[in-house]
Parts: C-alpha cells; sequence; structure tokens
C-alpha cells in the first residue's frame, strides 16, 4: 500500500496529537470503560520495544468492586500513617524513583509543579489538611474508573525498567487515540504491602507504579495545570 505526502502528514499529525495531548489527567469522569477497549490499548502496548523481546511487563485491571476495595484500603493507610509517622517504616517504596537527595535543577522542577498544581487548586502552603487530601486523591485513582497496577518479576534488571517506562507510554499514548486520558502514579509505590496481596501477586513480583485511566472531567479547575517543558536547545547538545 503506497501512501501519499497528505496522507503521511496526517499520520504525522495524529500522532503528535496523541503524544502533545497527553496530561496527567486529576479528575476523571464516572464514564465506564469497556473492556475490549481496555484489551485493545494494552495490546497496541504490547508493540513497544524491550531488550531482546523480554517483555517484562505484567498488568493488572482493576475495576468495580475490586477497584474499590483496594481504595479503601491504601486511604486507611494513607490516613494512618498521618496520624502517625512512625508507620512509615511499614510503607517503603522497593526501589528508588526519586533521588534521595534533590539538586538544582530538578528541585526547581519539582517545586514549580506542586505549588504550581497547587496554586490551580487554591491550596496554600500551610494547608496541611488539603494537601493530605489532594495527596490522597491519587490512591482514589482520582476518581477514574479503571485503576491499573504494573509489576515485573524481581529477577530483571535495571533496564527492564526502562523497557517498562516505553511499555507504559505507549499504552498512555493508545488510550489518547481513543478519547482516553490517563495519570501515571508512582505515589502506590510505598503501599505495595497492602496492593500486591489485594492483586493475588507471586513473592516474585515488584510494584512498579500504578495509573488512572478513564475519560476526563473537562469541566475539573485541576485539569487546567499543564506542566511546562524546558526548550530543546536546554537538553540537546549537537556534535
Amino acid at each position: 500500500m503506497t501512501t501519499t505526502p497528505a496522507s503521511r502528514a496526517g499520520q504525522a499529525a495524529a500522532v503528535e496529537a496523541a503524544i502533545t495531548s497527553r496530561m496527567s489527567t486529576r479528575a476523571f469522569t464516572g464514564q465506564d470503560v469497556p473492556r475490549e477497549t481496555i484489551e485493545h490499548l494494552l495490546e497496541v502496548a504490547s508493540r513497544a520495544p524491550s531488550g531482546t523481546n523480554t517483555q517484562p511487563w505484567k498488568v493488572y485491571v482493576l475495576q468495580g468492586d475490586s477497584r474499590n476495595a483496594l481504595v479503601a484500603k491504601v486511604c486507611a493507610a494513607h490516613d494512618a500513617l498521618r496520624a502517625d509517622p512512625a508507620l512509615a517504616a511499614q510503607y517503603q517504596e522497593e526501589y528508588d524513583y526519586y533521588p534521595g537527595k534533590w539538586v538544582s535543577p530538578y528541585i526547581e522542577r519539582r517545586r514549580e509543579n506542586g505549588w504550581g498544581l497547587y496554586g490551580v487548586l487554591g491550596i496554600g502552603k500551610g494547608d496541611k489538611d488539603k494537601m493530605h487530601l489532594q495527596h490522597q486523591r491519587n490512591y482514589r485513582f482520582f476518581d477514574a474508573p479503571v485503576g491499573l497496577i504494573f509489576t515485573i518479576d524481581r529477577v530483571m534488571g535495571r533496564g527492564s525498567l526502562l523497557d517498562y517506562g516505553m511499555f507504559v507510554q505507549s499504552l498512555m499514548i493508545a488510550a489518547r487515540a481513543h478519547g482516553l486520558h490517563t495519570c501515571p502514579q508512582a505515589a502506590w509505590n510505598g503501599f505495595a504491602s497492602i496492593i500486591l496481596p489485594h492483586l493475588g501477586a507471586t513473592d516474585s513480583e515488584m510494584l512498579v507504579c500504578a495509573m488512572a485511566l478513564g475519560y476526563a472531567d473537562e469541566a475539573a479547575v485541576v485539569n487546567s495545570f499543564i506542566t511546562p517543558r524546558i526548550p530543546v536547545g536546554e537538553f540537546t547538545r549537537w556534535l
């Protein structure tokens, strides 16, 4: 099948639109996502590359009662942790998603992101109750009807996490092609001791991250927050 310049331009525009319209959506409607749609998105995402085609991803799809039960468990633990910070020892991430010590320019970008989001929501620096509730929105999948949990076999190496990132990104871009939005979430990682048994995961699995999937609530002010990107010239060197 031959393609014309016009059809190639249309294909390029569609791909670029899916990529550039992706955002971390933090408010969803209750509209259901059909199982066949989710299965199709996962099939498309499975074309992501992986070293020697190891395909290290394992996905758990939570909807309805299973989703709601996990939300209740983790929200309860999150509340308990706030009441007694000593419980933090029970809820440790298995791998370092963020650096142990923040340095420039990453700390500035992190602060810009955090205070930009809170600013849109009208949450001030001293509003600890509101901060807690907003953070807990993560553990409610931001009201999305579909929660995805991603795990990996512990025997896999660090490079497999790179493969996993490409799979997750492919899934998010495929979702945009169907009018859906997502929010990838590392916030769940510290609660693996609650999440993995709920999933029926084996001891050989490690939690990688979670994701909310559904239709964006276009009226929610939080979804007006779009994170900035630094110019290409700041992260590229031509040799």
